[in-house]
């Protein structure tokens, strides 16, 4: 199939309007939406922001191929947005992306398709298919570029297949000897989680810079569609290094004893030089078996380059607990409105909606965070100690700080482990994931856990007897602390750090500073978007169609709405942000109102505790946020100057 046949005139828009990353993905979905390619564009474009998650599709060079393969596709397509301006969708280089191409995968997408969908990405390095895409005028001019070069690129491939060919039959002619002797040959293994664009950019960028270097290279992809030019035991050997540019698992044990690269894929499409030079320097350490979390069996640690840090792991934990707050937040909120306002007793199914969500669903939330930050740390080892150590914390009373506690132990004990039993005789290995290390694991931590669970379970009811006791001025305080915390980086540490706090004081119950965290985080897109509409001499047009955008940020709290306001202007920005932020979350706490869920924005209003008065509060508080850094940004930005 060619990539003509999934890039069709309705999915090519030349002129995209929006600045920013969030608004470009809107605007592209919408496209292949209308285009009647997608089944669901909700959900479609969920799974896009998931892979933006894991890490950013805008690849550098002026170029974003955001990708998803899901049942919210209805065929496989291709979308093209071109911003001649460029538009900052968060690349690795920094700089403004111009060419944006959305793929869209369906769950089932067959060779043709994924072949096809491959290709686009391998032609996107081409230095004459991106300028001639930036200088195209219609999109009639679009298709006849990708067609051309498409044919050029089989004819290509089909070349170095033949040559690859009689390669082989000569090498199978050579000594033996010679066979397994090193002969300089650099091996590498490229793949992305969806398996679909970076894997094959990386190893066509690896192929085109051996080429360039004059080094022998062969590339194993790991795509969606499985394991293509596989790594022989032959090649193996014959090896001087090996280069592993992936996102996702690779098989490591047959690299035991040869120097390998583990790098992101990303880095097999920009770093490919520097790649290559240490290869053939063997400027790596030597793979023996241990220390990689990329390993199949999922046995070795998390002490790699991808998932080194105390705040990755932390925010890990973070993530995958998250939706047991906000569902059980959400189905507790629901259950009130099934109770009788006189006698405050609730139905049977109020009863039940209480019992989903509160005695199961927000049970869970400490086992479950302590369970991914060990798993963070020690890939799937760390994760049933994590857990027994995480239920311990939840059982025991030490609340959201035994969970953090309990994690990095579990975790840590088991890299611990692995250290010690290295050289356990080979044929033990399979002994090590499915019995040494649950065992020891869970039995180390667990005794750790039972003598420090009674003084954790005392600072954690000391914070909340803290926060229960703090009277209405220091509620504020609180409140303006944790509002302008969250304006200060926009999504960065310093919002997570407030953020997290206020999760860890919602799982033992309390659950203000939550509503004036998620006050805080609404304020920023918001009073942008106001400071656009109301001084909009202050702003030049893209900024102004930005601020629309920012408007729906906001209301769904996303802050991050606003960071191409503070990086355009942060001077100016973000102190008007943090005052705009910590007055709305001063207000949410000196009205004592509490949320049950915490992400949502207007969405989860309604859990807020005592109902329409509360929800008329909350909004007054985010209003009279905005409407503060919208004044202070007017006032402070000077007038664009018009040409």
């Amino acid at each position: 199939m060619k990539i003509t046949e999934l890039l069709t005139k309705q999915t090519i828009e030349l002129s995209l309007t929006s600045t920013e990353k969030q608004g470009t993905i809107n605007e592209m979905v919408s496209l292949l939406d209308r285009a009647g390619k997608l089944n669901d564009a909700k959900a479609y474009r969920e799974a896009i922001q998931a892979r933006e998650d894991q890490t950013t599709t805008g690849i550098g060079e002026g170029i974003a191929i955001p990708h998803a393969k899901t049942d919210a596709v209805k065929e496989p397509a291709i979308a093209f947005g071109r911003s001649k301006a460029g538009l900052d969708y968060e690349s690795l280089d920094g700089q403004p992306a111009h060419l944006v191409f959305m793929i869209a995968a369906t769950a089932g997408a067959n060779d043709t398709h994924l072949q096809a969908l491959s290709r686009l990405s391998v032609l996107l390095l081409k230095e004459e298919v991106k300028q001639g895409l930036l200088d195209a005028k219609s999109p009639d001019e679009v298709i006849s570029l990708i067609s051309y070069f498409e044919d050029e690129k089989e004819k290509e491939e089909a070349a170095e297949n033949e040559a690859e060919n009689v390669k082989s039959g000569a090498d199978q002619e050579t000594d033996v000897n010679a066979a397994i002797a090193p002969t300089g040959k650099v091996l590498a293994v490229t793949g992305c989680p969806t398996g679909i664009a970076h894997t094959y950019m990386a190893a066509d960028a690896l192929k085109n810079k051996a080429k360039e270097m004059n080094v022998e290279i062969k590339v194993e992809t790991n795509g969606s569609d499985g394991a293509k030019n596989v790594l022989t035991a032959a090649d193996i050997e014959q090896a001087v290094a090996i280069i592993v540019a992936a996102d996702t698992k690779v098989e490591m044990d047959r690299f035991k004893g040869k120097h390998v690269i583990e790098v992101p894929v990303t880095d097999g499409i920009r770093k490919t030089e520097q790649l290559i030079s240490r290869a053939v320097k063997q400027d790596a350490p030597v793979y023996r078996g241990s220390g990689s979390s990329k390993s199949e069996d999922g046995e070795e640690s998390g002490g790699g380059k991808g998932r080194s840090g105390v705040y990755k792991h932390l925010m890990n934990g973070v993530s995958n607990m998250l939706p047991f707050i906000v569902g059980g937040g959400i189905l507790i909120a629901a259950s009130f409105a099934f109770e009788d306002q006189l006698t405050g007793e609730r139905s049977p199914f109020g009863d039940i909606l209480s019992y989903i969500g509160g005695e199961n669903a927000f049970f869970l939330i400490v086992p479950v965070l302590a369970a991914f930050i060990a798993m963070s740390i020690a890939d799937r080892p760390g994760f049933a100690p994590g857990m027994v150590g995480g239920l311990m914390a939840a059982t025991g009373g030490g609340g959201f700080l035994g969970g953090i506690i309990a994690g990095f132990l579990a975790g840590y004990i088991v890299v611990g482990l692995k250290a010690l039993f290295k050289n356990l005789p080979a044929v033990f290995n399979g002994l090590k994931p499915v019995l040494i290390y649950p065992l020891l694991g869970i039995l180390a931590t667990g005794l750790i856990m039972y003598w420090a669970v009674q003084p954790l379970s005392a600072i954690n009811q000391g914070v909340i007897n803290w926060l229960g006791g703090l009277g209405t001025g220091n509620l504020a305080l609180l409140g303006i602390l944790l509002g302008g915390m969250m304006a200060i980086d926009m999504g960065g540490p310093i919002n997570k750090a407030a953020y997290a706090f206020a999760l860890a004081v919602a799982a033992d119950g309390q659950f203000g500073p939550q509503a004036a965290v998620m006050a805080g985080g609404m304020v920023p897109p918001l009073g942008l978007a106001l400071a656009t509409t109301f001084f909009k001499r202050k702003f030049n047009e893209q900024e102004r169609k930005t601020g629309v955008s920012a408007y729906f940020l906001g209301a769904f709290f996303i802050t991050e709405g606003a960071i191409p306001f503070a990086a355009a202007d942060p001077l100016r920005v973000i102190p008007s942000a943090v005052v705009g932020s910590a007055i709305a979350g001063g207000m949410t706490l000196w009205f004592d109102l509490a949320l049950r869920a915490p992400h949502g924005g207007i969405f989860v209003f309604a859990t807020l505790e005592d109902g329409l008065i509360s929800i008329l509060l909350y909004t007054l508080a985010i209003a009279i946020g905005a409407i503060v850094t919208a004044i202070m940004v007017g006032l402070l930005k000077k007038p664009i100057t018009q040409k």
